[in-house]
């Protein structure tokens, strides 16, 4: 037999829960601990009405499709309009497990079935959500961007180029002043090689350092790819980051094939022990690498690693010509002997904050070492790549855009 206590209670809690609005009583229940873990259920500067807080960036996440990425200020239901004309006519927002992703702020939806080496024309909408009820849901304002547009990779063409940059340290004048440096030689994409920021602290330095130049630059039209540095690990907003990027494999270690190179990218973690006082007890990044050495075997085992013209290593912590503490002496270790195995023909890294060029050594490293500068002025770097199926050349600019750096290869297969 029911307690009518029970029952009665129920009933009030039901009604109660029922009737909570979508922001200030949401604090009332949701520890602040948890608020801090989601963004997406935070509202910064509601009383701006609805605005974007990012314009939209492009991440590449495989072949035939592109990621459209952007930030709103208030909980919305997201959506991109797209086609290859000024008309679009095609649509897509992103799904989970039958739930269209709605009540969010940070947008991630990928556009499929695209055709290679096409230009799309693109939109892309934020509908405000004023009030989420269980059997009621009341839209408020819609805003977009505009129409952009991109053009998608063709994986099997026979070039590929790309701009690096790494060690920006939350300066993103540097990333607008890199990039004024790049000449009109056509790009495809954007690599970002680490250390973009000195430690993580709210999606505010995420917009304004990164996303923003970024945006500004190139990324409404070409995407970029990234790569933890060890200051990518650091502060209380570490563990949201990955909100706000999308990787092949959805990782933050993966691999790719574009035009004739195959990509290996290595989150190479921090450059001291996990036992270092500073880290508190909640780090584990020797496992970590250990578990991506096994990662990197298999990869470097695949068709499509054997079969391309040339194989580039892009990782933050290089593996020699290091400063020798923990995490490159690990990265060393565990790294270089799968290097020389499977014959890597380029490594391209950070870190250091000491540009240079070094050519192989034979019973060290069989493979060259290109390490881009550091974050002060006059030590700043631009690396520029370029391959066809018989050459691969990279080129390094300083600040001033003079060439600090060269290398060139042929192709062995």
């Amino acid at each position: 037999m029911n307690n009518p206590k029970q029952s009665t209670d129920r009933r009030s809690f039901l009604k109660s829960a029922a009737g909570l609005g979508a922001t200030g009583a949401l604090g009332s229940v949701v520890p602040a601990s948890v608020l801090a873990r989601n963004p997406s259920l935070q509202s910064p500067d509601p009383a701006k009405g609805h605005v974007f807080l990012s314009e939209p960036y492009l991440q590449y996440t495989g072949p035939g499709s592109m990621t459209v990425m952007w930030i709103a200020n208030l909980p919305s239901y997201s959506w991109v309009e797209y086609g290859e004309n000024e008309s679009l006519g095609k649509k897509a927002h992103s799904v989970t497990d039958g739930l269209i992703d709605a009540y969010n702020r940070i947008n991630k939806i990928t556009l499929n079935g695209l055709k290679p080496g096409t230009t799309y024309q693109y939109r892309v909408y934020s509908k405000e959500i004023t009030e989420f009820k269980p059997y009621k849901l009341t839209y408020g304002t819609t805003i977009d961007s505009g129409l952009l547009s991109f053009t998608t990779p063709n994986e099997q063409a026979d070039t590929v180029s790309c701009l690096v940059l790494n060690d920006v340290h939350d300066r993103p004048d540097t990333i607008t002043h890199l990039l004024s440096l790049k000449g009109n030689d056509p790009f495809d994409f954007v690599f970002l090689n680490g250390d973009l920021f000195d430690y993580q602290t709210n999606e505010q330095q995420l917009i304004d350092h990164l996303l923003v130049p970024c945006s500004a630059g190139f990324a409404r039209e070409k995407p970029f790819l990234f790569v933890r540095g060890n200051h990518e690990t650091r502060g209380k907003y570490r563990g949201e980051i990955h909100q706000y990027f999308t990787n092949p494999q959805n990782k933050h270690y993966y691999s790719y094939t574009w035009g004739p190179v195959h990509f290996t990218v290595i989150d190479t973690g921090e450059d001291k022990p996990d036992t270092e006082p500073v880290y508190a007890g909640i780090v584990d990044f020797d496992a970590y690498r250990e578990e991506q050495a096994r990662w990197v075997d298999q990869v470097m085992q695949s068709t499509a690693y054997k079969k391309a013209k040339f194989r580039v290593v892009f990782m933050h912590i290089p593996t020699h010509h290091h400063n020798n503490w923990h995490g490159p002496m690990h990265c060393q270790k565990l790294f270089t002997p799968l290097f020389n195995k499977h014959k890597v023909d380029l490594c391209i890294s950070g870190h250091t904050h000491r540009y240079g060029v070094h050519e192989p050594v034979a019973g060290q490293h069989n493979y060259p070492i290109i390490i881009g500068g550091g974050s002060r002025d006059g030590s700043r770097t631009l690396i520029k790549l370029k391959a066809d199926r018989k050459d691969l050349n990279l080129s390094m600019l300083l600040d001033d855009g003079k060439e600090v750096g060269r290398y060139h290869l042929t192709a062995k297969r």
